[in-house]
């Protein structure tokens, strides 16, 4: 499952998000999303990891704070494919 976790400090890095969600289970990635011009953070970020373990992780870092901010974890929504019309 990829989960969506939003309003992240902008010193958190791919490591650290990985750190965050380590304890509810095994990590695939984790990735802080990067202005691509600066290279600085960009406040949100994708974590994949098992469905099995998402839900609880999602549940118990929703609202949690680091550094005064409320991060928003939820489950990523797929962007739908644009379809090509000739």
């Amino acid at each position: 499952m990829k989960g969506e976790v939003g309003n992240l400090p902008w010193s958190v890095t791919d490591t650290d998000l990985q750190n965050l969600f380590e304890p509810f289970g095994s990590v695939d990635s984790a990735q802080v999303v990067t202005d691509r011009e600066s290279g600085r953070s960009r406040g949100f970020g994708f974590v994949e990891m098992a469905a099995q373990y998402a839900a609880e992780a999602i549940a118990k870092l929703n609202g949690r704070e680091i550094d005064s901010r409320a991060l928003r974890v939820n489950e990523a929504e797929s962007k739908p494919r644009a379809s090509s019309r000739f």
